[in-house]
């Protein structure tokens, strides 16, 4: 209370504070801010009437302080007004290679050069001149100053340079702008600046130019910095930082800085860092009070004892007229004249940030004309502001209002008159374009280096000559080179004879970098006085634009010509028209200017292909075109036919000559022919010299004549089947052409005589188009239809679909094009036969298609195919297909006769056949156009071949059927064994040796039969005999649809079956193509199959129950168009033949069985498979949820890899694993954990895998098998597969090996992985007498000996097994390898690896006390050599059973025992035999006990002995031994068992343990949970659901909240280790026993912390709907989908809420959803909504409150402040008001100032007032 009455003392202001400096603390009697009691009221006037007259007071001093300024201290910023040392703040405009250019306020500009930025960056240049080398520290200046970067500056010098222009010098040397402060002058929160001077290895040492004071940056506090403003890694030497002082040490000596943007942008300069004039800083934000407003700007007062100015340009957004006198603002000081104490401001919002960038860097106007810019104000001896065409504001210098000063006129300027000016500068520090009026700047061409551009005609003076060229004056602040090289046509040897100084010139721009400063010229007379079009960038260049360019380069492959802006053009060596066999060096030179013509431009690879051959006028100019004009007198028109003789073969065509006259011409290689495959084939075979007749020529453009051999090119030309001019062109028109060009948007068809079309996308195929590369191919012939014509835009739309471009007779046309193809193979047989030099050519002439071969088998292929050899075929590749070896087994060397199916003459390779019916055909004579059924044999690029059913006879069809027929999809092209009918079009083999046929168009049958309404679907399937045919095409309804099948009612009886794979010719992976299917949706569809009802086998058609089959139909588009005639045939063994291993295909989820954990799918109708588990994904979380993953009827592609034992189905992979090779990735399951040794691995195919401890992780641990248990899907690598034996491994840098994740323990292969004093880890692999022996890998193993395992003495070597286990985990060092010997020698020793001893120094002994203690035994054992026997089992039970001994009494006892053990050696080895021989797979506590009773019967035997010498003595001394010692030992086991469980921090460690504890506390729900956690630890599963189970069933019902915890454990634990089903039981039974809501939430929760977001997002959706009433749920969801980064969808859910939740709860909702959108989502938004509810709800304090917390956090102190100021005005309840007053004060304490905190006070009073006043009246 005390600080509250403090702060708000009680009544109103008190008559003695305004003489003191601080207001003194009111009595606590007086303090009663709230109070609204009456009170006397003549006190209260008194006191009021002293408050009004104290402030009036004051005012008249403030009157008599504003009097004192007068208009001459606003005057702006000049050149002249600038004084040496005068600190400006001052903003980088540009970053030049020596210096940087500085905007400076009121449109000055200054330049700081390299040598001032600071002494560490100097001292680095001098380094660099020193050593003449670069640094690789020494950043130039545009890496460390950006443009916009704000720097606080000193002046240094005014100069004058030559021209008159002032020119300011500037530095940013922390020694030279901080010069007035010293040590004692630092204070914690003073903003400075400063540069980098050293890089630390915790920081950086910041040089803010105090010398006795080392200011220290760390390196953390510069991250934050650097990853926010992305500048890199590190900070680099010189660099600029705004720095605040965090701490201040040793009186100024050392100081801590931060440079957090967040704190050096809230930063203000206050009384307490105690500013003094002389050390006042630009840059610096303060807080003032205005003291006079007037036109030219306002006066403030800021810091107590400080008076500045703010002019016009920076009065910021609010106008001069909103600003009233006494008010407080935020403003930065500018600039600093410590002479005159003239102090100048601004209040731009932009500088009362520091540290941040200027935002608008330049203006894109600058240079603009601006006809009627409006005069807003004019200022005397200032300058003028105008309202620009955009309504921008701009300023114009009064020195650039008129052109001097003798015709200025100030009356021109009065507000409103409109005047032309230019646009000269952008001004970074005042926000303002600078404008001239000047009639010289107006008129100037060019204003700055951007103005000029490329190919630019410009004139200029001649600055000076230099060796490497003329410097040229465009104009006063524009220059130029000229290179040598360009300074005439011809190089000069003597310039300074032509060129004199102060001449001018005429030159053209080459190349302009405005960023640099760099203009290139030439003087080439040529290129300056061209008229033609100027090519200034590749984008320009189009094919056939001449120009003028100039040679840079001559090479033997031709030349590079350069044009304006180092566009560089290649001219080939074909294309320089020189005589032949001229070299390119001799006839061109470097710098000669060249007419040129594009012929090519590539602009995105930046290529451009170039000629000196130009048309017949431009060519007639050139003196190097005398020889080639000639040539050009004879020309050829288009469609003449010429022959020609073959010069030379290039790579995608042939040069020619054109006979008799011998003109240059060109065959493209794609115009060989109409067939793609022949034209290949044509190029191939011809050589130079041989003649083609019958050529046409396309056309003669540019001195490039192209000629064309396309027969159908040709014969459309001579049929006059052409249009010559756009006018002949009519919608509808067929015309033949070829393809020009492919874009992904549509194909370019040109036609002869030059008109050129374009295809669309849509318009190229029947089918569906996705790429167009995929069906045409540039050259391709086609037939094209017209479809539309734009006359203006010269525009022909066209149509390549084959249904609109093919006639009716598509068999004649399929004919046609197969026997033209036929005769072109034999044109190409018989110019091959004419070659003599090849021997493969002569021996593919004498083999036809069809003949009998006598072979002999040399090899045989992996995929069943084999290769032969024979005479006949010496040089040739000849092979047949496993299906075409006919069943027969074949051996090399084995000979084989073969019948020739197809001959690539261009691969020279030959497929044959031993197919029995192939090679003994039965001919028979066949008839024309006769129809029969033929097996598809082999499919080529053009044609196929077919053998008739029956007689073996061999045939060709074509595989097109027209032209534009190219592209098939895979079902529907033809494959090997496909029935097809054929009609057969020759009668007689011809050359080719084999009859031509074509496909026969399928017969449409459609059978409809109507069905009784009595009949059911199984009746009408069971009876219905129907007539339908392979290929018949029938309608029908839609019944239903299942995931890979619909049902279709073809009629009333009848019922089909639409496989998922007959739906779609292209299906998506991923899709559902039966969701294509609606029910009642009408259908046309052809059958491809019958399937018996009873045996559910497919028929094959000849069967005699194929009419009583149930049809399988086929929807697919290539169906029912005839391209693909599918047949399901029986499903036997040779259903899968086509599928091999590694084949890739697409097929259909049936369902996931969840019992035989496989997938089942379907390829087709007749082929079904299965994926196994391990090879459904690479992720094992997919697997955990595999049923939900993997939805019935989807898409799928999966990999073959192989058929199952039954061989009906394939084995199928999704992960593209077929086999387990070395280096493969695939998932596995833990079959067996083997403690210490590893774990066994069940792999996919049926293998097994073994994983060794070294392989289980990348980084070894003391439990590395604690997180595996049996049944554990694992993602593994397969390391080797040898001998049957797998190995694999389970580290993450092997499954995972993209992920680059840290190896902390890598693998150790060798020897020479292993090094000297190293470091390794690894695992126990055998304990011996002679040590230890330590696996560091699988392969390399290391010893530890005895001595190297402790450096105290071991008195008994069982100690070592005690506390060291095979397989366990040790660190050790290396301390010697022997590379030799394979050996290395390891130490686990404290002092070597640091860590403490395994075994326990309490247990050994210092070396130096072991004789000592041995001659003490030896001693005492002499003396009780008797009582020795007897004492000695007690002493081994003792030692057994009590730890607790010290060691050195623990080792005397065992040196006993060793030396008895000694002297029994001969009478009983059975005592040492547990001792030294023990199992290694032993549990220790069973093996003391055999110890126990082993060494008890060698004591019974002697004592029997003894019992002989003196019976009743030994009797009574030994029973009496014996019961003192059960005693002893009873009551040590007892004390210690009640000792344990005493102990507070005692843990069960049994489930006895816990048996024990629930018993005692059974409605405790934390022990259920431990007990559960017991089990779940060594992964007993069912054991924890059992736990739960039982404390389900125990905890009373009253304990909801502790039932509650056992199901949500039960939940988790379903969630881990369960399946999603198992999950499901348990969350709908936890519902029926808890609160449903409670149950919800969990569950959300655990999806949510197990990432499984898909299953949270489907819970919360059906909590919405269940629990739409309930305001936490939306809450919940709202903070689930912003944690998610799903802001979009969280604002959806905001109305959504509004409408199910009741109108009390609105508010609240709100509310919280708006804090949830603070903190992680978007901020502005989490406003609006504040903003919007409070508008609505201005009462509601608690918002207010919230909203306030809120910004606190997230918002800026202005907003913070904004909003209390609306809180403390709003009319609320005086206790809510006081509450509001608390808590603004307390703010302000906190983060304000003195000033701010004493605001808030006054307004409190202010509220008192007003309510006492109210409250009197």
């Amino acid at each position: 209370m005390s600080s509250v009455e403090e702060n708000f003392p009680r009544g109103g202001t008190q008559t003695k504070a305004p003489k003191r400096k601080a207001a003194r603390p009111p009595s606590v009697d007086q303090d009663n801010l709230f109070k609204t009691q009456d009170e006397d009221r003549t006190q209260k006037r008194k006191r009021n009437i002293q408050d009004r007259t104290k402030p009036k007071k004051f005012l008249k001093s403030e009157k008599k302080i504003i009097v004192k300024t007068n208009a001459k201290d606003f005057e702006l910023l000049t050149a002249e007004s600038l004084t040496e040392g005068m600190l400006l703040l001052g903003c980088v405009k540009e970053s030049n290679q020596l210096e940087l250019v500085i905007s400076l306020p009121n449109g000055l500009i200054g330049f700081v050069q390299v040598t001032r930025i600071c002494d560490a960056y100097n001292k680095m240049l001098n380094e660099q001149v020193a050593k003449d080398e670069h640094l690789a520290d020494l950043n130039p200046l545009s890496d460390l100053f950006s443009p916009g970067m704000l720097l606080r500056c000193s002046v240094v010098s005014i100069e004058k340079t030559a021209t008159g222009h002032q020119n300011i010098q500037l530095t940013i040397n922390p020694k030279d702008v901080n010069k007035a402060l010293n040590t004692a002058a630092l204070r914690p929160g003073m903003l400075l600046s400063g540069c980098i001077s050293s890089v630390e290895d915790h920081g950086y040492l910041i040089d803010i130019g105090i010398k006795a004071a080392k200011a220290f940056l760390p390196r953390q506090k510069a991250q934050s910095y650097l990853q926010s403003t992305n500048k890199g890694a590190e900070l680099h030497i010189g660099q600029y930082l705004n720095c605040l002082i965090e701490e201040v040490k040793n009186n100024g000596r050392i100081i801590r800085l931060t440079i957090n943007q967040l704190e050096i942008a809230a930063a203000i300069a206050t009384e307490e860092q105690n500013w003094a004039l002389n050390n006042l800083l630009p840059g610096l934000v303060v807080k003032a009070q205005i003291q006079e407003v007037t036109p030219l700007g306002l006066s403030l007062s800021f810091l107590s004892s400080f008076t500045g100015i703010v002019d016009f340009m920076h009065l910021g957004s609010a106008k001069a007229r909103n600003y009233t006198p006494s008010q407080m603002v935020k403003a930065c000081i500018l600039s600093i004249e410590p002479s005159s104490k003239a102090i100048h401001l601004s209040l731009r919002r932009v500088f009362l940030q520091p540290g941040i960038q200027l935002g608008q860097l330049s203006s894109d106007r600058i240079g603009v004309i601006l006809a009627d810019s409006r005069v807003k104000t004019f200022h005397k001896k200032v300058g003028a502001t105008f309202i620009l065409d955009d309504g921008t504001l701009g300023f114009a210098h009064l020195k650039h209002l008129s052109d001097s000063s003798n015709s200025f006129r100030p009356e021109a300027f009065k507000p409103g008159s409109k005047h032309k000016c230019r646009i000269i500068d952008y001004s970074l520090m005042d926000d303002l374009p600078l404008l001239s009026l000047k009639q010289r700047i107006l008129d100037a061409r060019f204003l700055r280096y951007h103005d000029v551009h490329p190919g630019q005609v410009v004139e200029g003076t001649v600055l000076a000559l230099k060796p490497f060229g003329m410097q040229v004056k465009v104009t006063e602040h524009i220059k130029g080179l000229v290179p040598c090289l360009h300074l005439a046509d011809v190089l000069l040897k003597n310039p300074e004879k032509k060129y004199s100084v102060g001449s001018t010139v005429k030159c053209r721009v080459l190349t302009s970098n405005p960023e640099e400063r760099k203009l290139i010229l030439t003087l080439k007379r040529t290129l300056v006085d061209s008229k033609l079009p100027v090519l200034a960038s590749y984008a320009g260049a189009k094919p056939g634009m001449i120009t003028h360019g100039f040679v840079v380069c001559a090479r033997e492959f031709g030349c590079i010509v350069k044009f304006c802006n180092d566009i560089k053009g290649l001219v080939p060596k074909n294309e320089l028209g020189t005589e032949p066999l001229t070299v390119p060096q001799e006839a061109f030179s470097e710098g000669q200017v060249v007419k040129v013509m594009v012929l090519k431009c590539e602009p995105e690879q930046e290529r451009l292909l170039l000629s000196f051959k130009l048309t017949d006028n431009a060519l007639a100019e050139n003196s190097t075109g005398k020889v080639f004009s000639k040539k050009r007198e004879i020309t050829y028109e288009t469609g003449q036919m010429v022959d020609v003789s073959i010069l030379k073969k290039k790579e995608g065509g042939l040069e020619v000559t054109i006979l008799p006259d011998n003109v240059s011409a060109y065959i493209p290689m794609m115009h060989l022919s109409d067939h793609v495959s022949n034209c290949k084939l044509w190029w191939h075979w011809l050589k130079e010299n041989d003649v083609l007749h019958r050529v046409i020529c396309l056309h003669d453009k540019g001195g490039h004549i192209t000629l064309s051999r396309k027969p159908a090119v040709i014969s459309a030309v001579e049929e006059e089947q052409v249009v010559k001019s756009f006018s002949d062109l009519e919608p509808g028109l067929l015309l033949t052409g070829y393809v020009r060009n492919i874009m992904p948007y549509g194909v370019f068809v040109e036609f002869p005589y030059g008109l050129t079309g374009l295809v669309p996308k849509s318009a190229m195929s029947d089918k569906f188009v996705t790429d167009p590369k995929d069906h045409f191919v540039i050259g391709q012939t086609v037939i094209a239809k017209v479809t539309s014509t734009d006359e203006e835009k010269q525009r022909i739309l066209l149509s390549l679909k084959v249904s609109d471009c093919s006639s009716e007779d598509s068999v004649s046309e399929s004919f046609s094009l197969l026997n033209q193809y036929f005769n072109e193979l034999q044109e190409i047989k018989s110019i091959m036969c004419k070659r003599d030099d090849s021997s493969v050519g002569q021996r593919l002439c004498e083999l036809n298609l069809g003949q009998k071969l006598d072979l002999v088998v040399h090899d045989i292929k992996t995929d069943g195919s084999a290769l032969f050899s024979g005479t006949c075929v010496s040089g040739l590749t000849v092979i047949a297909t496993h299906s075409h070896l006919g069943g027969k087994s074949v051996v090399p060397g084995e000979k084989a006769r073969a019948v020739v199916l197809y001959i690539d003459s261009l691969k020279s390779k030959v497929c044959v056949s031993l197919r029995d019916e192939l090679l003994s055909p039965k001919p028979k004579k066949l008839t024309k156009n006769s129809q029969h059924p033929a097996i598809v044999q082999y499919v080529a690029m053009e044609h196929a071949v077919v053998s008739l059913v029956g007689t073996g006879q061999l045939l060709a069809i074509p595989v097109a059927s027209h032209f534009n027929d190219t592209f098939r999809f895979d079902s529907e092209k033809l494959k090997v064994g496909q029935s097809v009918t054929v009609v057969l079009k020759t009668e007689q083999e011809a050359d080719h040796g084999i009859l031509l046929a074509a496909q026969s168009p399928t017969k449409r049958k459609n059978m409809i039969r109507s069905r009784h309404e009595s009949e059911t679907l199984e009746d009408t399937v069971s009876m219905v005999k129907h007539s339908l045919c392979l290929g018949d095409v029938v309608k029908g309804t839609v019944k239903s649809v299942k995931p890979t099948h619909a049902l279709v009612a073809i009629d009333d009886k009848l019922t089909g079956s639409i496989h998922a794979s007959q739906i779609l010719d292209d299906v998506p992976i991923g899709t559902f193509p039966t969701s294509k299917l609606k029910v009642g949706q009408e259908v046309s569809a052809r059958v491809i199959g019958g399937r018996d009802i009873r045996t559910h086998r497919y028929l094959p058609i000849t069967h005699p129950h194929f009419t009583h089959t149930f049809p399988e139909l086929s929807v697919r588009p290539s169906e029912l168009n005839g391209e693909s005639n599918t047949a399901l045939g029986p499903e036997d063994e040779k259903t899968l033949t086509p599928f091999k291993p590694g084949q890739m295909v697409t097929c259909f989820i049936k369902k996931y069985n969840a019992i035989k954990k496989w997938l089942e799918v379907e390829i087709s109708p007749n082929v079904r498979g299965r994926v196994p588990q391990l090879l459904l994904s690479l992720n094992p979380k997919v697997l955990k949820y595999a049923d939900k993953n993997f939805k019935n009827g989807q898409a799928v592609t999966a990999m073959v890899t192989g058929s199952d034992v039954t061989e009906t189905k394939l084995c199928l992979s999704l992960t593209g694993v077929h086999s387990l090779e070395k280096g493969t990735i695939t998932l596995g399951c833990v079959r067996k954990v083997i403690q210490f040794t590893g774990l066994i691995i069940a792999l996919p195919f049926g293998k097994t895998g073994k994983v060794s401890l070294f392989h289980v992780s990348d980084s070894y641990a003391e439990q590395p098998l604690e997180n595996f248990s049996i049944g554990k899907i694992v993602r593994c690598c397969v390391i080797s597969n040898k001998d049957n034996t797998i190995e694999v491994s389970l580290r993450q840098s092997r499954v995972n090996p993209k992920s680059h994740s840290k190896v902390e323990d890598p693998e150790i292969t060798c020897l020479d992985n292993v090094q000297k004093g190293q470091f390794v880890k690894g695992y126990v692999k055998s304990i011996t007498l002679s040590g230890i022996f330590f696996g560091l890998s699988d392969t390399v193993v290391g010893r530890i000996q005895l001595k190297h395992i402790t450096s105290l003495f071991v008195p008994d070597q069982s100690l070592y097994t005690k506390y060291i286990h095979v397989g366990q985990f040790l660190i050790a060092k290396v301390l010697s390898v022997n590379k030799e010997e394979n050996h290395v020698e390891l130490s686990i020793l404290p002092e070597d690896t640091g860590k403490s001893s395994i075994i326990p120094e309490s247990l050994c002994v210092p070396r130096n006390e072991v004789n000592t203690s041995t001659k003490k035994l030896r001693k005492r054992k002499r003396e009780n050599s008797e009582s020795v026997q007897e004492v000695k089992p007690k002493r081994k039970r003792t030692r057994c059973t009590d730890d607790n001994d010290s060691g050195v009494e623990v080792y005397c006892r065992e040196e006993e025992e060793e030396e008895e053990e000694k002297m029994c050696e001969k009478k009983s080895k059975g005592r040492e035999a547990p001792r030294l021989k023990v199992s290694t797979s032993f549990i220790w506590e069973e093996s003391l006990n055999v110890l126990d009773t082993i060494m008890l019967k060698p004591k019974e035997q002697s004592s029997d002995t003894e019992e002989e010498d003196d019976p009743q003595s030994m009797v009574k001394k030994q029973t009496k031994k014996k019961k003192e010692l059960e005693k002893q030992r009873a009551e040590k086991e007892l004390s210690k068992l009640e000792t344990a469980l005493m102990d507070p921090n005692w843990q069960p460690q049994t489930a006895d343990d816990f048996d024990r504890l629930v018993l005692g506390n059974p409605d405790s729900s934390i022990l259920w949970l431990q007990y559960m956690a017991f089990h779940l630890q060594a992964t007993e599963i069912e054991k924890a659901r059992a736990v739960a189970e039982r404390a389900l069933k125990t905890i009373s019902f009253r304990e909801e909240q502790e039932k509650l915890n056992v199901w949500v454990a039960l939940l988790n634990l379903e969630n881990m280790y369960g399946t999603e089903e198992a999950l499901m039981k348990v969350f709908e039974r936890a519902i029926q026993y808890n609160e449903p809501l409670k149950v919800f939430q969990q569950l959300a929760d655990i999806y949510t912390g197990s990432e499984k977001y898909k299953q949270a997002d489907d819970l919360y959706n059906a909590m919405l709907k269940r629990f739409r009433q309930e305001k936490s749920v939306w809450v919940k969801y709202a903070t689930f989908l912003l944690k998610r980064g799903l802001v979009e969808a969280a604002h959806r859910l905001l109305p959504r809420a509004l409408k199910c939740l009741p109108d009390k709860e609105h508010v609240d909702v709100i509310s919280k959803l708006a804090q949830l959108e603070f903190h992680f989502g978007d901020p502005e938004h989490a406003k609006a909504i504040f903003e919007n509810t409070m508008s609505t709800y201005p009462k509601r304090t608690d918002i207010w409150s919230v909203y306030i917390d809120m910004m606190i956090k997230h918002g800026t102190q202005k907003e913070v402040r904004d909003i209390f100021e609306r809180v403390i005005h709003l009319s609320l309840a005086a206790k809510k008001m006081k509450f509001f007053f608390k808590r603004y004060l307390e703010y302000e304490k906190k983060y304000g100032t003195p000033e701010t905190v004493q605001a808030v006070k006054s307004a409190a009073l202010e509220y008192v007032e007003s309510k006492r006043s109210l409250a009197e009246s």
